[in-house]
């Protein structure tokens, strides 16, 4: 499988993006014609320039308005097009892309159309050019890619293909079952695009808000099985039009379209085995059994404050690593982690961000796989030194700037809390609170990097994602989207902040970067857990009762549940499953928090509850001018 990607999908000066395009993989870049005229060189310095990156040129694009054209438009359209060749030939690629025509002066008609593309063809043969032609989803006379082809069928000349995308194919909603009859050798390069579900514009649409495959919610998977149907076994390329995109970190941008364009590779793969298509080799997507652990890098002060929260949680003190700072608080399946090392990651760490949740340790099938994929997709391994007592845990490095460790039941790692860590007893212990396992990781990031979380997770592992939500701060919006498994094993809330006068923008701008925001925990019975948390001295979230009068007569409670809910400090949800149930601690620090749930066969994650709860949590940041860290943030 070769990989090319468009220049315009990118930030940046062509020379920044080459060198990224280059880094993370790819084959082949397409040149979009305002890169090369921006740039301050000739046809000749861009072709050199991107054979010293070792990348080919797929495609020079894009050629507008040919077709179909009256004259005398007619005959300038060819003398454009000689122009056009004579650039290809300095820059050393052979393929120009031909946009179906928009021009309000165009004339319809297949057979004429054909007879200006045969002619073309004959021009660029005398050259050793091909050209493709596209049928934008907006075009005058031509805009699906059926007639496009018929266009290409009619010229009959060995010069002259069709450029499949599909983003114009699937945004008019084409059935892309006709993509299989049409001859591999008349396919001269496939470009790819997904897109959110937005009823807009199809221009705008397509100029504005396309996305990685994978990152949006087009059938691109369906298209993709179509094209390799035929045989076809040349470049996947991406044309990415998008905002966000162009303000963006260009080496993240291009990781991510070569993540998603080996993800879609691999599973096109294992649907259809006997394609043509050559796909990386990698372990498929591993399931997640659960939440293994979360660590915490700390300092000694900040850790005893933290260990006061967990213990007033129900939390006991449970182990000490055998060669490190570090200690085990466990309840039920859940497993937390306080590192004071002043050696290793997890000190670099608290150095830059402070006492955070640094580190997620997953559960999993075979730890080792995982790591395999990730790795394949372009996922940076994470490695440290490992001491005599410890066990060499495979991990990668997070999009944040995290590490994701794996653990699994088939190899010495299901140990690791026995070889790594003594026992210890705690003699003050707590009262159990009851809480059995992690519900949900909350992280929160940039909202301009929640598609890279989000393409980094469904790829790597055996997860699908949800649909985007507004969660409604008092300062602003937050977007808010799940990644998370059938068997809701796996529950990962990602948090994209606009701006740092929301809980999760001043949250990111404290801790320089994303994070693990919040942790959710499961009960069985919230109102029991309560009870046990009250008598730890646990101190809840104070919600206005207000809220609780709204709630009472919006979901018709029973005046006794309401008052049970009021005097708990539990908020309430409930949808077509059943019901939710969310206790929360105040804020530890800049806006660390934690939860606990009771699901009821409840399928969401509270979220017309997260106004009134932000807002509660706001009033608890302290004041400005008070210290960063210290004991007037404790719980």
């Amino acid at each position: 499988m070769k990989t090319s990607i468009a220049t315009v999908s990118l930030s940046g000066e062509l020379p920044e993006k080459l060198e990224a395009i280059a880094k993370a993989g790819f084959d082949g870049v397409e040149i979009f014609e305002n890169d090369f005229l921006a740039f301050d060189g000739s046809a000749r310095d861009v072709g050199r320039m991107v054979r010293d990156h070792g990348l080919a040129i797929t495609l020079f694009q894009p050629f507008r308005d040919f077709e179909g054209m009256p004259e005398p438009q007619r005959s300038r359209t060819f003398d454009r097009a000689e122009r056009k060749f004579d650039v290809m030939q300095e820059l050393g690629t052979d393929l120009v892309l031909v946009c179906s025509n928009v021009s309000p002066i165009a004339l319809g008609g297949l057979d004429r159309a054909a007879a200006d593309f045969h002619e073309l063809g004959e021009r660029a043969a005398r050259r050793g050019l091909r050209v493709g032609y596209e049928a934008l989803a907006w075009g005058r006379h031509i805009n699906d890619h059926r007639d496009a082809w018929e266009i290409v069928r009619r010229a009959d000349h060995g010069n002259i293909g069709l450029i499949l995308d599909s983003f114009h194919t699937l945004a008019r909603k084409i059935d892309v079952n006709s993509i299989r009859s049409i001859p591999k050798e008349k396919i001269f390069i496939i470009q790819l695009a997904d897109a959110p579900l937005i009823h807009m514009d199809l221009l705008y649409w397509s100029r504005h808000y396309r996305n990685m495959p994978g990152e949006g919610d087009l059938p691109v998977l369906d298209f993709m099985r179509a094209v390799a149907a035929t045989g076809y076994d040349g470049y996947l390329s991406l044309e990415i039009f998008n905002d966000q995109f162009r303000g963006g970190s260009t080496r993240s941008i291009a990781v991510d379209g070569q993540r998603s364009l080996i993800h879609l590779g691999d599973q096109v793969k294992r649907i259809e085995p006997d394609i043509a298509m050559t796909v990386p080799e990698m372990p498929a997507p591993v399931e997640v059994k659960g939440v293994e652990f979360v660590e915490f890098a700390a300092n000694e002060e900040e850790a005893e404050e933290l260990a006061l929260l967990l213990r007033s949680l129900g939390f006991r003190r449970t182990g000490k690593h055998k060669s490190k700072e570090v200690t085990r608080y466990s309840q039920g399946n859940i497993n937390l982690v306080i590192n004071t090392d002043r050696q290793g990651f997890a000190h670099s760490s608290y150095a830059v961000h402070g006492t955070s949740a640094y580190a997620l340790g997953l559960k999993v099938a075979d730890a080792r796989a995982t790591v395999e994929r990730a790795r394949a997709l372009g996922a940076e391994p994470f490695e440290q030194r490992v001491g005599p007592s410890e066990i060499k845990m495979p991990a990668i490095r997070g999009v944040g700037g995290g590490v994701v460790y794996f653990v699994d039941e088939q190899s010495d790692l299901k140990d690791i809390w026995d070889l790594e860590f003594d026992s210890v007893r705690d003699q003050a212990a707590p009262k159990d609170a009851g809480l059995v396992q992690f519900d949900h990781v909350a992280q929160t990031m940039n909202v301009d990097e929640m598609l890279t979380w989000l393409l980094f997770y469904t790829s790597i592992l055996k997860a699908k994602k949800t649909p985007m939500v507004d969660i409604i701060d008092p300062a602003g919006i937050v977007r808010s989207q799940v990644v998370e498994n059938e068997a809701g094993s796996l529950r990962i809330t990602m948090n994209g902040a606009e701006n740092r006068r929301t809980l999760a923008g001043h949250f990111l701008a404290e801790k320089f970067g994303s994070s693990i925001q919040h942790l959710a925990f499961r009960t069985n019975d919230i109102f029991a857990t309560a009870e046990a948390l009250k008598a730890n001295g646990f101190s809840p979230l104070q919600v206005t009762p207000n809220y609780y009068d709204d709630v009472e007569a919006r979901f018709g409670l029973e005046p006794d549940l309401a008052d049970r809910l009021k005097a708990t400090n539990i908020l309430y949800d409930r949808d077509e499953h059943g019901e939710y149930f969310q206790l929360y601690s105040p804020n530890y620090g800049e806006g660390f928090f934690f939860e606990v749930v009771e699901r009821r066969g409840y399928k969401g994650y509270g979220a017309p509850n997260a106004i009134f709860r932000i807002a509660a949590q706001k009033r608890f940041i302290r004041p400005q001018g008070m210290p960063r860290r210290g004991k007037d943030i404790r719980a």
